[in-house]
């Protein structure tokens, strides 16, 4: 009996999980910080996670052979439906961790990179899978739960609004 073979749909399940650490950097991801005007203040997009649903910027792993704004753009519309004009040069980044389909968290560090609004698409690859939510620049700080995530958008409100 071979090696796949012998592994139970978990443990094969866990591996493919993995697997995918080996082909993209290691430990980054690129997130997409999506701003249009707002009545008051700019408006900050924020999406679901597909496990909690605890809401965050779009983001996921380098994109190969592709610079690093142009994988915020993707994320951006992939998760988002949303069409924009990112800048070349991220803003900053924060730490976080991504969890994994057998319930593994690994630290990670999100490059983020600021995309101005022009469209929100009907349709996009995860439309269904995601809430999507537009909220004031104060109002987003307020609303995101995770800590290094609010951290990080009260540093850069100055590039942000």
């Amino acid at each position: 009996m071979g090696f796949a073979k012998a592994l139970t749909a978990r443990e094969a399940s866990w591996l493919h999980g993995i697997t995918g650490l080996f082909v993209k950097p290691l430990r980054l991801q690129i997130a997409a910080l999506c701003v249009r005007p707002g009545e008051a203040e700019p408006e900050v997009l924020l999406v679901s996670t597909r496990d909690t649903g605890r809401l965050i910027l779009p983001k996921g792993w380098p994109e190969k052979d592709k610079p690093a704004y142009e994988t915020a753009l993707i994320e951006a519309y992939e998760e988002a439906g949303i069409v924009g004009k990112a800048e070349p040069r991220a803003i900053g980044s924060f730490r976080s961790y991504k969890g994994l389909a057998d319930g593994l968290k690994i630290r990670t560090k999100v490059v983020v990179f600021k995309i101005r609004f022009e469209k929100q698409l009907k349709e996009y690859p995860e439309l269904g899978q995601r809430k999507t939510v537009w909220l004031p620049f104060s109002k987003a700080i307020e609303t995101v739960e995770e800590p290094a995530l609010k951290r990080f958008l009260r540093r850069h409100k100055s590039q942000i609004c």
